[in-house]
């Protein structure tokens, strides 16, 4: 099936129109690059399809569709397209806290136990009562136990998630190791909750996607929004691409509320509305005349926080406040500077934000079975070729 693409839109709200002609070539170049490396991800049948975007500052750049919604349907990729962005989820999360940093409900620093009693009870393996900060559940180095889907299925609250992860033991002395932990997001959300008196979904909602225009984020789309959700696919072992549902539905329907707003990986989006985020967050914390966030908090949580150690997923990182930092830049991060910061997610979503360029770099894809979908070669090609935007 040849692949469907189309250039959407490029833009003249950061110059392009008033650039050198040779500065208008290269960009026009690397646009061209940027469609073809998904057209090939595409025909070399790693995707279905995918919606990629670069913004700056002051607005949007770059906009592509290329390939498949739907296969079967043969559905030409849409620009409103939604996609599970899972944990792309995360760095939402971080800001959600730091938003209550900055209206002095909390500090990072604090205990978990201050606002989550039931945290007083959490022990080791031995028996040992353990403290675990906010900073550490979104550094990653925590030790918090994960909760398998089957002891959390027919969870519906976070609060209700809690007494779950209080029950099982800290795997190691909290800050002494990274180790990527879902359920210390979901702790850090429940913070929010319990200091803002209102839901986790809720909350996001009021203080930062109605008023950033995010129409189409939202850990429960309805009706008209599943139905422009792009199909999710894995690749078999034959080469071919064949439908894979969402790990976390379970037997329920996406437009089911009956499972906990996974503030670590619950989220669906569009490439338009993470956009808008992701400017906020170049713009230290303000669009459109709007501060959602100080930037101190901007900058507290995108550098470094988890001091000296080996983080995950690709090397050279280390980990903010619910992002992930490029210390060193090297193999599938060469083309973004030091100090940019994103995150990515398991179906091979991926959102960069490269402070020095100023730049976001947004790709939306559905793949379910990347091996490592940081580190996957499509990202790579997209933000290599992207680069020069």
């Amino acid at each position: 099936m040849k692949p469907f693409s189309r250039l959407v839109f490029v833009s003249a709200l950061s110059g392009f129109s008033v650039l050198p002609l040779a500065a208008q070539d290269a960009r026009a170049k690397s646009a061209t690059l940027a469609v073809a490396a998904m057209d090939k991800a595409i025909a070399d049948k790693e995707i279905a399809g995918s919606v990629t975007l670069v913004a700056g500052k002051e607005g949007v750049i770059f906009s592509s569709t290329n390939g498949f919604s739907d296969l079967e349907k043969k559905t030409p990729m849409a620009k409103d397209a939604m996609f599970w962005i899972a944990s792309m989820t995360k760095p939402v999360t971080g800001t959600a806290v730091m938003m209550m940093q900055d209206a002095g409900k909390l500090s990072v620093d604090d205990p978990v136990s201050k606002y989550i009693p039931a945290f007083k009870d959490l022990k080791d393996k031995d028996g040992k009562p353990v403290t675990v900060t906010i900073k550490q559940c979104l550094t990653h180095s925590s030790g918090l136990s994960e909760v398998s889907p089957e002891e959390s299925g027919d969870i519906a609250s976070l609060e209700a998630l809690m007494p779950l992860i209080v029950a099982k033991p800290v795997m190691f002395e909290p800050g002494s190791q990274w180790q990527y932990c879902q359920t210390s997001i979901n702790t850090a959300a429940r913070v929010v909750e319990v200091v803002s008196g209102e839901s986790f979904p809720e909350f996001l909602e009021k203080h930062l996607f109605g008023p950033l225009g995010m129409k189409d984020t939202t850990f429960y789309p309805d009706e008209k929004q599943a139905s422009r959700i792009a199909t999710s696919y894995k690749r078999t072992d034959a080469g071919e691409l064949e439908k894979a549902g969402l790990m976390f539905l379970g037997n329920k329907p996406i437009t089911s509320k009956e499972r906990y707003p996974r503030a670590n990986g619950g989220l669906f989006s569009t490439a338009e509305d993470y956009a808008k985020f992701a400017r906020m967050i170049l713009n230290g914390g303000e669009l459109d005349g709007k501060r959602y966030l100080s930037e101190t908090a901007v900058k507290q949580m995108t550098t470094v926080q988890s001091g000296d150690l080996k983080t995950g997923f690709t090397p050279g990182n280390g980990w903010g406040l619910g992002w992930c930092v490029v210390r060193e830049p090297q193999g599938v991060t060469a083309a973004v500077s030091p100090g940019t910061f994103g995150h990515g997610g398991a179906y091979g979503t991926q959102a960069w934000i490269d402070p020095v360029k100023g730049r976001a770099y947004v790709m939306l894809v559905q793949r379910a079975n990347f091996p490592n979908s940081d580190g996957s070669e499509v990202r790579k090609a997209f933000q290599d070729a992207a680069a020069g935007l």
